[in-house]
């Protein structure tokens, strides 16, 4: 993380969008910081119904600083809102996080405070921290963590064999298939296993003939670059540190943070160095938090 900023001009306007889960799910820590956030600064309250009506309260927010209430959804879809619009980068964001423990997993990573009080009051009184991004070559962003994890076994009985008039039928065009076009080698790749080819900074790390159980890429919050983990199927650890990772093969699915992505067949994320913004605690215990691992 880089050293902390005051906050710009007009700091003390706050849009504040209240994600609708967050209505739903703790009332009372919403009402416990729209409280807090209208005691200390002139706040504008907006409450989407969906996320169409969040993007469009977010491009009106003129010079109010947005506040985010809400979960990790609601703070990725905030970043990606602002980094199609190519303002990410000349504000800041604060999030009050509020919501089930395991949508809140990023913003605990980020250094949020967890309590609303403590978190309104950062959105308030907290520093600037300028952060990474990962943003992929279909404009798609990563706050924290990307992983290719292994696929997912085949359902149980998914080649067990037909019986009857079906048998025949299959023998048949097997034999037909082998007549066309030569019978693939076999046990190509190992069950819970990719064949893919990725690249950090150009640096081949592991080829389509090596099979990969996990890929991690991991932004390291500022510097701009980001921690690179290949899981072979053998079991060994390729790292390296990279601005840029390319993946391509078979179609395969990404976790970025905590949504799916895919299939795709090739896809390259790059690190913008300070990309964005975040309201975070002061130097301390913001400090503190940049040891905090995804």
């Amino acid at each position: 993380m880089s050293a902390a900023e005051p906050p710009g001009d007009g700091d003390d306007q706050l849009l504040v969008v209240i994600d609708p889960v967050a209505r739903r799910s703790d009332g009372e820590s919403v009402r416990i910081a729209k409280d807090v956030l209208s005691a200390g600064a002139r706040a504008k309250i907006c409450l989407p119904d969906t996320a169409e009506e969040f993007a469009r309260a977010l491009s009106r927010r003129g010079a109010r600083r947005p506040v985010v209430v809400g979960d990790d959804h609601a703070l990725l879809r905030a970043v990606a809102q602002l980094h199609r619009e190519r303002e990410l980068a000349a504000g800041v964001l604060s999030l009050i996080p509020v919501g089930a423990a395991h949508a809140l997993e990023v913003a605990h990573a980020l250094g949020v405070p967890r309590g609303a009080v403590a978190a309104a009051r950062t959105a308030l009184d907290g520093a600037v921290r300028r952060l990474d991004l990962l943003v992929d070559d279909s404009d798609g962003v990563v706050l924290g963590r990307l992983r290719i994890p292994a696929p997912p076994p085949p359902p149980p009985g998914s080649g067990t064999p037909h019986a009857g008039v079906t048998a025949v039928w299959d023998t048949c065009r097997s034999l037909v298939t082998s007549l066309v076009r030569p019978a693939p080698v076999a046990a190509t790749t190992n069950p819970g296993t990719h064949r893919l080819r990725i690249e950090a900074d150009g640096v081949l790390l592991s080829d389509l003939d090596t099979p990969v159980r996990d890929l991690s890429v991991t932004s390291q919050g500022g510097g701009g670059l980001a921690d690179v983990v290949v899981r072979t199927g053998s079991g060994e650890d390729v790292t390296a540190e990279a601005k840029a990772v390319t993946v391509s093969g078979a179609d395969f699915r990404y976790r970025a943070d905590i949504q799916t992505g895919g299939p795709v067949r090739t896809r390259t994320w790059t690190v913008r160095a300070g990309a964005w913004g975040l309201m975070l605690p002061g130097p301390a215990s913001a400090d503190a938090a940049a040891g905090a691992r995804w």
